[in-house]
């Protein structure tokens, strides 16, 4: 059906249904698809067609016969898969003429489908479009969800209503094809059976530092500081996880848990990561540790890896030691004073040396929202969720123990990269920076530009807004077998050693420097764990999204302070009572971006998650 509708739009058709007008108008709205004395064109920036994938190889299939089929990066492809039909949008560069990506997946092949009642018809749930088949759904309660048999139309799954907020994990599952995470965890006998010797450190004072609800404890520190020797002990996943096990098998499938704002799905049976691999106060654990040497100046003179056993004497929050850092101790026993006589001037150290890392790399400002959901799963409240001395404390010695792993590989492996942003993007970002007051411009290096873009934000009323922009204009971070230096951390060389619990890159990395073996398929695991890592955000997006929506549904008609956030589409972001909640603005005429306003909330979808707002006074 869709790719009918493309079909006519590409060849000029007039000869419209009301749904095929319906479905094509956001499409419109989104400046895609022009219309006019009802002859709707596809915008020449924009391909639409079917994905194919040989090789390691995609290719658009284009709808139209007078296009040449476009080679995509893997990369790019934004969740897509073979045979989905997609919308591409081509992009300059300058290195290879044209440059494509997918914008949106406008359906994909799957054998079910996620549908919805209204007013006695079907409509899918990813591309709201009403489906014509001869079934009698009239009976049927609005808002049911059923997933079906997409040939059949057969009901194979009874969901819920849409009214109900139990349904939103269902539904992001499906959409981005992760049901697997609602299958049972496959059974684990886990035990500390290990017969070959391990370095024993339960005598070291090591601790945990992690959010306060946090309970998978991936790493523990303890720093000797006669010596001037960090220990970092990582969470020794690869004891109990075994290669090519159906356990490994599900594990690099799923490749990540899922942190939804009410629950985590781990990528790891519970029995593993909340417990045998887990950190756990007071309580041995086999862990694979970093035995890191600073000298005078703060620098790696040497690094040891080898396996031990730890035991985490203390399980600490962030806002415990934020609150220790800033000298408010609270009341401690003599284990915790042991922990802080060590912390402190650890701290001390790391605050020198990201100094020293930051004249290389970024300081990339910004604030997390955290959904507090009831025991309805309704969102009650949000959190913001920013970088503290504490939380600083803890990534200064992960990146030092992250860039000691990835020395140890060879030319191939498993590395984390990050290529720096094009000149296209750092143009981009200084016209912004301009349009809002800010005199910038490009320097002779990135680096230079951005951390002169950064000084002259300083002393604006929209640092924050202008560190987003910074951050929207970076490419995205990904795995590979071949180091090509990470450039927003600013390391030559960088890898994920320190979270095997919830990433299955930090496992694999193990592995390979254990065994010093490269497995056969590295290309493809960086390639499905990379692409699998973007499903996974989005797939929280997507959850996150209709929390905000379920939550603006019950406040219609009521006035909130937003910001523009979005100028082509006519977006703003509310940044008082519920912050992170997005609204399109049905009255938008233009105004600048960033501008602070009062929106009425007119009305909401929550399927969709597409919620309405006006400009007041406008």
């Amino acid at each position: 059906m869709i790719q009918t509708i493309f079909r006519k739009v590409i060849s000029g058709s007039e000869d419209f249904t009301e749904n095929e007008k319906e479905y094509l108008v956001p499409f419109i709205s989104d400046d895609i698809v022009s219309s006019e004395n009802g002859i709707y064109k596809l915008n020449s920036k924009y391909r639409v067609g079917v994905i194919k994938i040989k090789n390691k190889v995609a290719t658009l299939n284009d709808l139209d016969n007078e296009h040449r089929n476009l080679k995509l990066d893997i990369n790019d492809l934004n969740g897509a898969y073979n045979n989905d039909l997609v919308l591409v949008k081509r992009v300059f560069n300058p290195r290879s003429s044209f440059k494509a990506k997918v914008e949106k997946i406008l359906y994909t092949n799957a054998s079910s489908l996620l549908v919805y009642v209204n007013n006695g018809e079907l409509y899918s749930v990813k591309e709201g479009i009403k489906l014509e088949i001869k079934k009698d759904f009239s009976s049927y309660e609005d808002g049911n969800i059923y997933v079906i048999n997409n040939k059949t139309f057969e009901i194979e799954k009874e969901v819920g209503n849409i009214e109900d907020p139990k349904v939103d994990q269902f539904i992001s599952l499906f959409l981005y094809d992760e049901l697997i995470r609602l299958e049972k965890y496959l059974d684990v006998e886990a035990k500390m059976d290990d017969i070959n010797p391990r370095v024993d450190l339960t005598n070291l004072a090591f601790t945990t530092i992690d959010p306060a609800s946090a309970k998978d404890h991936d790493d523990a520190i303890y720093f000797d500081v006669k010596e001037n020797i960090l220990y970092v002990a990582i969470a020794d996943v690869s004891y109990f996880v075994k290669e090519n096990s159906e356990l490994d098998k599900q594990a690099l499938l799923k490749s990540t848990s899922i942190y939804l704002p009410n629950k985590v799905l781990p990528m790891l049976p519970p029995a593993l990561s909340e417990d045998m691999c887990s950190l756990k106060e007071n309580v041995e654990r086999y862990s694979y540790v970093f035995k890191i040497y600073l000298n005078k100046n703060n620098e790696i003179e040497k690094s040891e890896l080898f396996e031990a056993i730890i035991k985490s004497y203390k399980k600490f929050s962030y806002g415990r030691i934020d609150r220790v850092i800033e000298g408010n101790l609270d009341k401690y026993n003599e284990t915790e004073k042991e922990i802080f006589d060590y912390l402190l001037p650890l701290y001390e150290i790391t605050k020198k040396i990201r100094a020293k890392r930051l004249q290389k790399g970024y300081d990339f400002i910004s604030k997390e929202y955290r959904q507090k959901l009831n025991y309805n799963l309704e969102l009650e409240s949000i959190s913001i969720e920013e970088s503290t001395a504490s939380h600083q404390l803890i990534e200064e010695c992960m990146l030092l123990a992250n860039i000691e792993a990835s020395k140890k590989l060879g030319s191939i492996g498993i590395f984390r990269i990050h290529d720096e942003p094009s000149f296209q993007a750092l143009s981009k970002l200084v016209d912004e920076v301009n349009l809002l007051g800010i005199k910038a411009e490009v320097k002779s290096s990135v680096h230079e530009t951005i951390t002169h873009i950064q000084e002259k934000a300083k002393h604006s009323v929209l640092v924050e807004e202008i560190n987003d922009l910074i951050i929207k204009s970076q490419s995205q971070a990904k795995y590979s077998s071949k180091n090509l230096g990470h450039f927003g951390l600013g390391f030559d060389s960088y890898s994920h050693f320190t979270s095997p619990i919830r990433r299955y890159s930090d496992l694999v990395l193990h592995r390979m420097l254990k065994t010093k073996k490269i497995p056969e398929s590295i290309d493809d695991i960086c390639e499905h764990i990379s692409a699998n890592e973007r499903k996974v955000d989005q797939l929280v997006w997507d959850y996150e999204d209709r929390k905000y929506a379920r939550w603006a549904k019950n406040h219609i008609g009521e006035e909130f302070k937003a910001q523009i956030v979005d100028t082509e589409r006519g977006l703003a972001k509310f940044y008082k009572e519920i912050p992170g909640l997005r609204v399109h603005l049905d009255n938008y005429r233009g105004e600048k971006l960033f501008l602070k306003i009062k929106v009425i909330i007119k009305s909401v979808d929550v399927i969709s998650k597409n919620i309405i707002g006006t400009i007041k006074n406008v």
